[in-house]
């Protein structure tokens, strides 16, 4: 990465940069307290609602590396800019929705935004601060305030819906990015990549966003028309066949691919993206259900399940401090799958909630479990994924974890999502008087969810078992959990 003359104001563009970077990840999480707000709002049905956070997450992960490679290609600075200019515009659009089609839409254009924002924010950091202690510490920072994103969503989501309303959750990025924009475009300095290939490989990251979108779309769609149909036939052989094609671009055509396919020969690597994949689906699905657990069933106000998630949150911050620790005595392998055993034990858990159940008995001892396996997980996946991968190609490594985790959060939660609904349905037809919005019903199709979060966490603790051997930590950087998350974001800015 070429280094630039140090500008006058690194503070001031530190703090441009962790504001930027903490704006994108909130808003991964911070719809889903908002859910049924959202769903009552805008006449959302059961199995659409789903679409508010994937539609965020797919392009988003679609497009992260191609945003990295912008930056190098064309300035960080210029491409910052017109990242949060579309995220905030996105935002806008997203707060003045009137039906799902423009609010699915605008999610879609935000995730596009934070696909641009968030590795130019890493790379501004990086040709901000000297190599050595200087970087590490504004690492850490941006790292930190990564992590207090995407954990503080629930508690910012519950709190504007409930003393506003949820279009305040979209709304709220505006002012933030316009008080960006005249600040970044004055203090933050232009920088580029020094790049063997200048091109871009924009073929490659379309066809997989959309091949992983007509594949969500597919499995939303056969609750509805049976697996058989038409519609869930055409959107599962169209995804496949362009993910087909994104190998093909991949492997034969690009100049400069975003992702070559022979790093895929580490086996820590391969084994990495298998066990977060199935991580994803299981951590996406279980903040989603139980927001709407919370609410639907046991009827607390958004406020009140924001402040529900707060010990969940708190957990998973002490743990994933720890984590590194853990790791460096007892070894990644062990400690990756004891974090995935965690959350399929939590997941368990959550299958027992019931219809008149309460958040201190149903709900705290859970997610307490669900969330000491989650603050196990995210270091040593990362730590998985670049053990024994060329310097070079780092940072597209870990690059890769943190699209496979969103990806999987998509396509799990597409698919979890399609079987509750299928279980609530089952209910209503086997109960006559039962209404399929009725605690009952509900309560049904959300435990048959956390049951099988239960089976992709407990496949992703094997696969970490037999897949991930003879791995090593390296020693730290910095501060140990927002080195983590410094990683996992690094890939996208790196790629050469």
């Amino acid at each position: 990465m070429a280094s630039v003359r140090r500008p006058g104001h690194p503070g001031l563009i530190l703090l441009l940069a962790c504001v930027a970077q903490f704006m994108v990840i909130l808003d991964v999480s911070v719809v889903n307290v908002a859910l049924p707000s959202i769903q009552s709002g805008l006449d959302f049905t059961e199995a659409n609602l789903q679409w508010v956070v994937s539609a965020y997450a797919v392009p988003f992960a679609g497009f992260l590396l191609l945003g990295g490679r912008s930056g190098d290609l064309l300035g960080r600075k210029r491409m910052f800019l017109v990242g949060v200019a579309v995220f905030s515009l996105a935002s806008l659009l997203g707060a003045l929705s009137a039906t799902e089609a423009q609010l699915i839409a605008s999610r879609a254009l935000q995730g596009l935004g934070g696909a641009i924002v968030a590795p130019a924010t890493l790379s501004i950091i990086t040709t901000t601060f000297k190599e050595g202690p200087e970087r590490n510490r504004a690492l850490g920072l941006w790292g930190s305030v990564a992590a207090a994103g995407g954990t503080a969503g629930a508690l910012v989501g519950g709190l504007l819906t409930g003393l506003l309303s949820w279009r305040w959750i979209f709304l709220i990025n505006v002012p933030i990015g316009l008080m960006l924009l005249p600040f970044s475009w004055r203090f933050i300095p232009e920088s580029r990549g020094t790049l063997e290939h200048r091109s871009f490989d924009a073929a490659g990251a379309v066809s997989i966003t959309l091949g992983l979108s007509a594949v969500v779309l597919g499995i939303v769609n056969i609750d509805r028309y049976g697996f058989t149909s038409t519609q869930v036939l055409i959107p599962l052989v169209s995804g496949l066949l362009l993910t087909v094609l994104f190998i093909l671009i991949e492997s034969r055509w690009a100049s400069a691919p975003l992702v070559p396919l022979s790093i895929f020969a580490s086996r820590s690597l391969t084994g990495a993206n298998v066990v977060v994949l199935l991580m994803g689906a299981s951590m996406f699905a279980l903040w989603y259900f139980i927001s709407l657990y919370l609410q639907q069933v046991l009827h607390l106000t958004p406020i009140r399940a924001g402040l529900a998630f707060l010990p969940m949150t708190l957990t998973l911050a002490v743990t994933a401090t720890l984590a590194p620790k853990l790791v460096a005595r007892f070894g990644v392998r062990s400690t990756l799958a004891t974090g995935l055993g965690l959350i399929a034990v939590g997941s368990l858990m959550f299958t027992q909630i019931s219809a008149d159940g309460s958040w201190v008995s149903d709900v705290l001892p859970a997610s307490f479990v669900a969330a000491l396996g989650f603050g196990l997980s995210f270091v040593p996946v990362t730590i998985a994924a670049v053990s024994g991968v060329p310097g070079p190609r780092a940072g597209l490594a870990s690059g890769l974890v943190n699209t496979g985790r969103q990806l999987g959060g998509a396509l799990g939660l597409a698919g979890l999502t399609t079987f509750a609904s299928s279980r609530t349905s089952s209910f209503v037809a086997a109960h006559p008087g039962a209404r399929a919005t009725g605690p009952l019903a509900l309560t049904h199709g959300y435990q048959g969810a956390f049951a099988l979060a239960a089976v992709l966490a407990f496949a992703g603790s094997m696969a970490a078992l037999v897949l991930l051997r003879g791995i090593r930590a390296p020693a730290p950087a910095g501060p140990p959990a927002p080195a983590a998350e410094v990683v996992v974001e690094e890939a996208p800015a790196s790629i050469r």
